[in-house]
């Protein structure tokens, strides 16, 4: 894979929140100004004082949301800035004065979109980029309105504020090592994952004809055979591992799976196929005690593909102990309990937005890490209620592409080629799938995976071999 530069915001230090300030102090200047103005016309509104204002916030909510993982994002609202000055360019008395700025511009759009995205190895010309245009500013035009009325100088401090901002900014930006085969993130992936762009056409068509995941769910019911799993769980617990079980064999296969399969790990957000790569985000409904006063609350952990059983149980059981023993709320339900005080129509208003925002890949990580309706498999476990499972929905808010629940134990006798009968324990399970990300074929070579782990469950103990990587 070809190397390029990455370019982050390491902390917010002080060129860091200058940028942001100054950036504020350009939208709140222009609003002071416009407020002494009058009979403006539409175009004027829209190209000279809606878009700049929408360049600003979208420039300050950029560099506090995405500035670590996603700075490439910050290159929108510098098109839109461009795309301002080039209109006011137009005005211009002088076609030569207008034809260099209209240069300039695309220069500063272009250059700073190349430098963003790890084109440019150097963030050096962008500093000569912004540094000269404001020093022309302050000494060329600046002494041109020496003794204009201060509301008519309110234009031009907008402008040097945007200026000093993204020259701040180009101050602040670090490079960030990259190894050799990292995926580099770039426009159209989301902060929860990345776009596949060479998909067959069909898999690029589905998600426009099936618009949901709860129109585009398929029902799978399979049953496991747990004989060797039995031995297997009694084993570790005599090891020490207390509290492990089935729960805990059928995430560690289904990472394991991923780890084969890495097409279970995707999912459909704004009718677009994206992977989530290496990261298996799970979620669960647990009590915080087995009866029915008792709230329910989400858990969430993450795991890798190269996880071993051991490393799931760890990882699942804290998380689980941590909600248990602790008196107070969840992340989650903290974020339940506030919306809850919200009156239902402007619940549903938000709902209504966050759906948008979700759709655009605008939900800053924060959230979708505590979402439980986004990750990789939602899972429920009917065994400890003693009942068969059921087949549970999809979401069609978030992006959970496959649902799985499993039952208790059960025994059934057999009757072998010899004739004799032969007793055997199994677990049914089910599962609701979003038939837009893999085809029929994918999930039934997957689920044959998990049968041949749940035969030999001692091969959980070993890293795989090979992580296969989604296609690009």
């Amino acid at each position: 894979m070809r190397t390029r530069t990455v370019y982050w915001l390491p902390t917010f230090r002080i060129l860091a929140l200058s940028a942001a300030l100054l950036m504020i102090c350009s939208g709140l200047v222009r609003i002071a100004w416009v407020m002494g103005e009058s009979a403006l016309s539409r175009p004027f509104w829209l190209f000279q004082i809606l878009l700049p204002l929408a360049a600003n916030v979208c420039f300050v909510g950029i560099l506090f949301l995405d500035g670590r993982e996603r700075l490439y994002r910050s290159a929108v609202p510098v098109w839109l800035g461009c795309i301002f000055f080039a209109v006011k360019a137009l005005s211009f008395s002088s076609l030569l004065h207008t034809a260099l700025c209209l240069f300039l511009y695309a220069l500063v759009a272009v250059l700073y979109t190349a430098t963003v995205v790890g084109h440019v190895p150097t963030q050096a010309p962008l500093w000569l980029l912004f540094g000269l245009p404001m020093v022309y500013h302050i000494i060329v035009e600046g002494r041109q309105k020496i003794g204009w009325p201060v509301h008519d100088w309110l234009p031009e401090i907008s402008v040097l504020c945007c200026m000093a901002a993204l020259l701040c900014l180009s101050l602040a930006m670090r490079r960030r090592p990259v190894k050799e085969g990292t995926y580099i993130r770039r426009f159209g992936d989301r902060n929860d994952g990345r776009r596949l762009r060479t998909l067959s056409p069909i898999f690029a068509v589905s998600p426009y004809i099936m618009k949901t995941r709860n129109t585009s769910q398929n029902f799978i019911a399979d049953r496991f055979e747990v004989t060797a799993v039995d031995r297997y769980i009694a084993e570790k617990r005599q090891a020490g591992w207390k509290g492990f079980g089935v729960l805990h064999v059928i995430l560690a296969a289904y990472v394991r799976t991923c780890a084969r399969y890495p097409g279970l790990n995707r999912f459909i957000a704004g009718q677009r196929a994206y992977s989530r790569d290496r990261v298996i985000e799970v979620n669960m409904t647990i009590k915080k005690e087995m009866s029915t006063a008792s709230p329910d609350t989400v858990i969430k952990v993450t795991f890798d593909p190269a996880d071993t059983a051991e490393t799931v149980f760890r990882r699942f059981d804290e998380a689980v102990q941590e909600v248990k023993r602790t008196p107070l709320d969840s992340s989650f339900d903290k974020l339940a309990g506030a919306l809850n005080y919200i009156p239902g129509l402007l619940l549903r208003g938000l709902v209504a937005l966050l759906q948008g925002a979700d759709y655009f890949g605008m939900l800053p990580r924060w959230l979708t890490r505590l979402s439980p309706f986004h990750g990789s498999l939602f899972i429920t476990s009917m065994a400890s209620l003693g009942i068969p499972p059921i087949h549970h929905h999809l979401y069609d808010f978030g992006n959970v592409p496959v649902f799985c629940a499993f039952g208790r134990k059960r025994r059934v006798y057999e009757t072998k080629r010899d004739g004799s009968v032969v007793c055997r324990k199994y677990i049914d399970c089910n599962f609701v799938t979003d038939e837009r990300i893999a085809d029929g074929f994918y999930y039934a070579s997957a689920i044959r995976y998990i049968h041949g782990i749940f035969s030999d469950p001692w091969q959980l103990d070993q890293p795989p071999e090979t992580v296969n990587r989604d296609q690009p």
